[in-house]
């Protein structure tokens, strides 16, 4: 065999996934796939959903589909979309802490993953398991085919899914591709290919800016009985800095003002 013949063997392995068996998802809550391979995560960040506040609703509605997928009935994927650090990708991450005692787990993805979608279902299929597919931060450029595979492996796509896998992705964008209505010869025919995959989702999630009320009520929770007037102030400035009230900018503020009182 030739160096290139050998070569060519070792890099059909690589794309083949392995036989997993139950014990190696035990052991881990959450999994990453890398080179067609599925990679423990040793130290998951799992957020306390008490901790997570101004989405009452979107949390009881994730909740109530994860609860109802780990016990086996029908479930649906989710995108949840909206505006920077508001909460999404916390909220799916923080479905371990309850669920993940029910045989939940969740493995993250990246778009550059899709092609091998189809693989990673034959290596979950028929396992004891819950998993969720986690894509963060999901976003498209309307020429990208994995935009397209995605829309078929979602739904329609000839392979039935396995029942214990669920899709759930975060995006700053509400149809996932950039609006450009404006710039295009057919927009509604644009429009019509951007919904075409949001339409796979049947639950969306919408996460909206955080009203300046909001914004106090995450950093009150953060600093507790050191919150006061001055630090209401020096609060709102940081937020005004930033030109955003969030989940995030709040927790930057508080990480700031714990250093600034060492």
């Amino acid at each position: 065999m030739s160096i290139v013949d050998k070569l060519v063997a070792e890099l059909s392995k690589l794309r083949e996934f392995p036989d997993y068996e139950e014990e190696f998802f035990k052991e881990s809550l959450a999994f990453r796939l890398r080179v067609s391979r599925l990679e423990p995560v040793k130290f998951p960040h799992i957020p306390n959903p008490d901790t997570l506040l101004n989405i009452d609703r979107q949390k009881k509605i994730l909740f109530r589909n994860t609860e109802r997928f780990v016990s086996g009935l029908p479930a649906n994927d989710v995108l949840l979309w909206g505006s920077r650090g508001t909460g999404k990708s916390s909220l799916v991450k923080s479905t371990l802490g309850v669920f993940g005692g029910q045989g939940l787990r969740i493995i993250q993805l990246h778009k550059e993953d899709i092609p091998n979608l189809s693989h990673l279902y034959e290596a979950l299929r028929g396992k004891r398991f819950k998993f969720i597919l986690f894509f963060d931060d999901l976003s498209f450029d309307p020429s990208e085919e994995a935009f397209k595979l995605l829309k078929s492996i979602l739904d329609g796509d000839v392979e039935e899914r396995p029942d214990n896998v669920l899709v759930y992705a975060t995006s700053n964008r509400r149809h996932i591709m950039p609006d450009r209505e404006t710039e295009e010869k057919f927009p509604d025919e644009s429009l019509q290919e951007r919904v075409s995959l949001v339409e796979r989702f049947g639950i969306r999630l919408g996460f909206f800016p955080f009203s300046k009320e909001e914004y106090l009520k995450v950093v009150k929770s953060l600093l507790g009985d050191e919150f006061n007037e001055d630090v209401e102030e020096e609060a709102l400035r940081w937020a005004t800095e930033r030109g955003s009230f969030s989940g995030r900018v709040a927790l930057q503020f508080y990480k700031d003002f714990s250093n600034a009182k060492r």
